[in-house]
């Protein structure tokens, strides 16, 4: 193995990953710097979310490799690699994904608290990352009170709230209308480089991915130009959809755009 360059956060060589026989990934290298935000682009089916899976430890890639911080992901444990997570990645998806029994901000401190923060400090620190997204007055809601706009908003403040190294990023905005998409993507953006957060965004949106400082594009699991090599004419990487085992966009959610 040869370690990754020294400004790369996150790093992958050649990484395949199969679903059940069928390719999600095939030979796919990326490196993502210190502070930066990427776009993984491409049409549904392209394999998205298996990248971001694969990068963030959820999956151990069938072969290749993966870097976190010069440290090797792909060689971690079951153990070692859920406390990656919980301690330097946050993640944010298409659903929310709130505890129904926990109020707004005591979903926005799980992170801290499985941490071993005190409940005083949690809840002053998710309650400040609520407020910034504007919906501190829902503090104390639980999720079947709130909207769909408001719970992904309190899940973006519980991938916020530790401050981690990477923010991965799965179709944040694929339920939200453009107003709220705008300020989803704005507070993400604003809070990544204020604080030095690396964030991998997936996305089939050329108007979200135009957020991102760099874009990557793939097509049928592998990088787009190497898939337009192989069958001629790549997709747009703005057609609609996602890939992977849970990101695909359900049909009828609304597009998200940024454009006037």
């Amino acid at each position: 193995m040869v370690a990754p360059p020294d400004n790369d956060v996150l790093w992958a060589r050649s990484v395949h990953y199969s679903h059940n026989g069928s390719p999600g990934i095939i030979g796919v290298s990326v490196g993502v710097r210190q502070g930066e935000v990427l776009a993984v682009t491409g049409p549904r089916g392209s394999g998205k979310t298996t990248l971001l899976h694969c990068l963030s430890g959820r999956l151990v890639p069938r072969e290749g490799e993966v870097w976190f911080n010069s440290v090797p992901v792909h060689t971690m444990g079951a153990l070692s690699r859920e406390r990656l997570r919980r301690d330097r990645f946050g993640w944010i998806g298409p659903e929310p994904a709130l505890l129904p029994e926990l109020t707004a901000w005591e979903n926005a401190a799980l992170p801290l608290l499985v941490s071993g923060a005190s409940h005083r400090t949690a809840k002053r620190v998710a309650c400040a990352w609520l407020d910034r997204l504007d919906i501190g007055g829902s503090a104390r809601k639980r999720p079947r009170a709130l909207d769909r706009a408001a719970s992904q908003r309190v899940a973006l403040a519980r991938a916020l709230v530790s401050e981690p190294a990477v923010i991965f990023a799965d179709e944040p905005t694929a339920p939200l209308h453009r107003a709220e998409c705008a300020l989803l993507l704005r507070t993400l953006t604003t809070a990544a480089r204020s604080h030095d957060i690396t964030v991998v965004l997936a996305t089939h949106d050329d108007d979200t991915a135009a957020v991102a400082d760099r874009r990557f594009a793939l097509l049928d699991g592998r990088p787009a130009a190497a898939a337009a090599g192989a069958s001629g004419p790549a997709g747009s990487s703005g057609s609609s959809g996602s890939s992977g085992p849970a990101g695909d966009t359900p049909e009828g959610q609304a597009a998200c755009s940024l454009s006037a």
